[in-house]
């Protein structure tokens, strides 16, 4: 089983050609454990939310084929997410579940544990009890790690000071060319290789940037890897990363040293949950394999 920690969340998204019209369920680590899910992998999704959307989320959960092992919080997270013509987007909040403070046993025999925060979910408390609770390999994706509410209650990336130790309790960090320039100071549109160097040493074993349409970097410590990007009609980029770890995490269980092959896998599945939105996105095996391939060639 693979185990993800993170607040799941409804949030409202419009971009300009599709909008959802309500909240729906979202968030990193739940869209990764969906991906996942129809990647054919058991999964387990680890946070709070609150009685606003509790039954809603039980009925989801469930069509969706995900253990969830989530505690009631105050109130359900969410945040309204605006794109413009440019890709550009604005985060506003819609509400704030706590922190995550139960670590499930089931994770001393997980296959791998995915922390994907929403927003400050997971402390590095949290993730030093995750540690020393499973052998298994540790994946970040920092987002809500980066995320804080400003003075006008929109959302903005910072670094936290204790970013780095929890960066070194990790194999794996992947980071977005936002969090990949908060993080080294680096833009890695200018540089991505110095700035997956630098994202490296930090202290994970791996290190990768994406970098929506230009692809992404993989740093294993012996050799970075391009990865292209598959082509295709993004309608609603809410998830790519998430789901991009999903699919690198998939194919690198599978085989441990074939990195490119791994980055291949997770951009062609990332291509197919950008194509929809919401979390319904029509992810298989057979699609995710075929565009990975294509890529490869």
């Amino acid at each position: 089983m693979i185990i993800a920690f993170g607040n799941p969340v409804y949030d409202f998204i419009q971009t300009p050609v599709v909008t959802t019209g309500e909240r729906v369920l979202s968030g990193c680590s739940t869209n990764g454990c969906l991906a996942l899910s129809r990647l054919g992998q058991a999964t387990m999704l680890v946070g709070r939310l609150g009685p606003d959307y509790h039954a809603r989320f039980v009925a989801d959960i469930a069509r969706y084929g995900i253990t969830p092992q989530v505690e009631l919080a105050a109130e359900t997270g969410g945040f309204s997410l605006i794109y413009d013509a440019r890709g550009n987007r604005t985060l506003d909040i819609l509400g704030v579940a706590a922190p995550i403070e139960h670590v499930p046993a089931a994770c001393a025999e997980a296959r791998a544990i995915i922390v994907g925060p929403i927003l400050q979910e997971t402390p590095l408390a949290l993730v030093r009890r995750i540690r020393a609770a499973s052998p298994a390999p540790l994946l970040l994706d920092p987002q809500g790690l980066m995320r804080r509410i400003g003075p006008d209650g929109r959302i903005e990336h910072f670094l936290p000071g204790d970013f780095a130790e929890v960066a070194a309790l990790c194999h794996v960090v992947k980071a977005n060319e936002i969090e990949a320039k908060v993080i080294t100071g680096i833009d890695p549109r200018q540089d991505r290789y110095e700035a997956a160097r630098r994202l490296r040493s930090l202290g994970c074993q791996i290190a990768i940037v994406t970098l929506a349409e230009a692809g992404s970097i993989i740093d294993d410590g012996q050799q970075q890897h391009d990865i292209p990007a598959y082509a295709t009609d993004a309608r609603d980029p809410t998830g790519a990363g998430d789901t991009y770890l999903a699919g690198f995490l998939h194919a690198w269980l599978q085989r441990p040293d074939d990195m490119y092959s791994a980055g291949c896998f997770g951009a062609a599945t990332s291509s197919i949950w950008i194509e929809h939105t919401g979390p319904d996105a029509p992810i298989t095996l057979d699609e995710a394999d075929r565009r990975a391939r294509t890529l490869q060639r």
